[in-house]
């Protein structure tokens, strides 16, 4: 009589490394089916993890596409706060600008009830408002001054287009003067050059701050005003005569220079051979 129902199922398995030519067993590994999984499965495991330390740890991971590196999102983060800056940047150069003709037009500068018609409040913050009002205040303290350093003669009675302005620096315009959203002229040359006053005058403010470094502000005959912004050292102090030509400071990483006349931005470009 057969036997009936008999188990065919594999209950152990045998691992054998052999040598090919004389078959010599070199090694001898027996396992049941529960042993064998958990083998399998460790082994599994072992390869994901090896594998993902390889891509996160790894300069492997740059060429994986998509997979964003660190210097990837530090770029994207420094851009963001970079747009965020220039956004304000901008509304409170348009509130300076503002003020500054008023200031030196002799009237009273934009209150902040005034400021929703130039600027959301969402857009600069009363922490910065009072800061603009600060400088306006200062602002105005250095025109009210301009007269202890007025220079007398009668040239002050030409008008800007006759009159002969020194080139203040041999570099190339980085960036040219915009009426509206650019005021004035920037120019770049190697770091260290000789900044030179563009008509003979009285330096009426020397100093530094974190937006624009060292600072020259010179007044003029015929109700001009130069300004020469991020200097890398300032060559005048307040109350010095300077004539055209003369060496006022040491430029930075570029000149930001302004000439104002009557209270008004002009183009520098339009009377200085650059």
């Amino acid at each position: 009589m057969s036997r009936q129902n008999k188990d065919t199922r594999t209950r152990r398995f045998r691992f054998v490394i052999s040598d090919d030519e004389s078959h010599k067993q070199l090694w001898i590994r027996s396992l049941s089916r529960g042993r064998l999984a958990l083998v399998l499965t460790t082994l599994i495991i072992l390869v994901v993890t090896a594998f993902f330390c390889l891509i996160a740890f790894t300069p492997i991971r740059n060429f994986v596409p998509g997979y964003p590196d660190a210097s990837t999102r530090r770029e994207a983060l420094n851009r963001a706060i970079l747009i965020d800056s220039l956004e304000r940047a901008v509304a409170r150069w348009d509130l300076y600008a503002e003020n500054l003709v008023r200031v030196v037009e002799g009237r009273d500068a934009i209150s902040t009830d005034s400021l929703a018609r130039i600027v959301s409040t969402d857009s600069i913050g009363r922490a910065e408002l009072d800061r603009m009002k600060e400088s306006d205040s200062l602002l105005r303290a250095k025109v009210n001054a301009e007269e202890q350093f007025a220079v007398g003669g009668e040239g002050r009675n030409l008008t800007i287009e006759g009159m002969q302005f020194f080139t203040p620096l041999k570099g190339v315009v980085s960036r040219p003067y915009d009426r509206i959203m650019h005021p004035y002229l920037d120019l770049t040359a190697p770091e260290g050059s000789v900044v030179m006053a563009v008509l003979s005058g009285s330096v009426i403010d020397s100093y530094w701050s974190d937006e624009s470094g060292y600072v020259t502000v010179i007044q003029h005959d015929n109700n001009i005003i130069s300004i020469y912004k991020n200097n890398r050292q300032n060559l005048r102090k307040a109350g010095d005569k300077v004539s055209a030509g003369s060496p006022v400071a040491l430029m930075g990483d570029h000149l930001h220079l302004e000439i104002w006349y009557k209270g008004e931005a002009v183009n520098p470009a339009r009377y200085i051979k650059l």
